[in-house]
């Protein structure tokens, strides 16, 4: 076996794709109803938010940081937008924009407090975590706001050549994302400061300026996530997104992306996406309760962080 067909079958991608199919084929045999049409459309239906909000993710953990803040983003937009249109009497496309930029200043508020001030991510989007889910709250005052226009629910609950437009949206996003991160000059940024930020920032790269501008576009993508789940749910509430860092951060580390920054991919975030979710649906069909779920996904994540462990230790030597 030649030593590039070695390393393709030994990275981590392989490992979980061929997990992931043994996943599915599993599933399929514990319920007729996991392998239909309309479930598997549904379930990419209900994982396009927290896939959004995992491809801006996946950067922002290259770099060895963690965004810990992007649940409270979606539901300090999901209630600014309906302030802005309910209460303010803005034109709702333009508060679908302002929601989206709303998004885009809370990530570049987290940038500047860790990069002007030095603060580590962990400590800032946690910090910031609280601020903007109290926010939401301060400002919702517990009331939820209702009644959009019946154009506004084709975003979230529409189709477009038999596929939910969600899903085109997200397709098109992880398709940017992976040009970015793989080919451009900004990936191996992205990767380098990662790796070695010190090396990184005396080899000539703008270390502060790439880190602000991914932690905005993490911001950007939770707010475009939020005004998708505002349609999908038809309401607007200020406990939205609540949990999603969780769900996000596993789809990501799940994906082969190191904790520690300087590797990953959006195709193993994707991967890591979709065994999630695969592993969510199948298992309640097959009438697993929310808890083994959870043990579930959690044992699949460790086996999966190990074995490719102990692969990439033999093929290092």
């Amino acid at each position: 076996m030649s030593a590039s067909l070695k390393s393709l079958l030994l990275r981590h991608e392989t490992i979980l794709g061929v997990l992931l199919v043994v996943t599915l084929i599993v599933l399929a045999m514990q319920s007729d109803r996991f392998f239909t049409t309309d479930n598997l459309l549904n379930q990419g239906r209900l994982m396009a938010e927290i896939g959004l909000i995992a491809l801006a993710m996946t950067f922002v953990i290259v770099t060895g940081g963690i965004d810990l803040s992007v649940g409270s983003v979606v539901g300090l937009v999901a209630i600014l937008l309906g302030v802005f249109w309910q209460k303010l009497g803005v034109p709702l496309p333009l508060a679908m924009v302002l929601g989206v930029l709303v998004g885009g200043l809370a990530g570049l508020g987290n940038g500047l407090i860790i990069t002007r001030f030095g603060v580590p991510p962990l400590i800032a989007t946690l910090a910031t975590l609280a601020l903007y889910r109290g926010l939401a709250e301060g400002i919702s005052q517990a009331r939820s706001v209702r009644g959009y226009p019946e154009w506004f629910f084709m975003l979230g609950q529409g189709e477009f050549l038999g596929v939910p437009v969600q899903l085109w949206i997200f397709g098109l996003c992880a398709l940017v994302a992976a040009v970015i991160l793989g080919l451009s000059t900004f990936g191996r940024a992205t990767y380098a400061i990662g790796s070695n930020s010190i090396a990184a920032r005396f080899s000539g790269l703008s270390v502060d300026r790439t880190l602000l501008l991914i932690y905005t576009g993490s911001g950007l993508i939770a707010g475009l996530a939020a005004v998708i789940f505002v349609s999908r749910v038809s309401t607007t509430r200020s406990d939205m997104g609540t949990g999603y860092e969780l769900d996000v951060i596993t789809a990501v580390v799940l994906g082969g992306t190191s904790i520690f920054g300087g590797r990953g991919t959006i195709i193993g975030t994707l991967l890591g996406l979709v065994l999630m979710q695969a592993l969510k649906n199948g298992l309640a069909l097959s009438g697993v309760k929310g808890d083994g779920t959870i043990v579930v996904i959690g044992a699949v994540l460790i086996g999966t962080i190990l074995i490719s462990n102990i692969f990439r230790k033999d093929a290092d030597g």
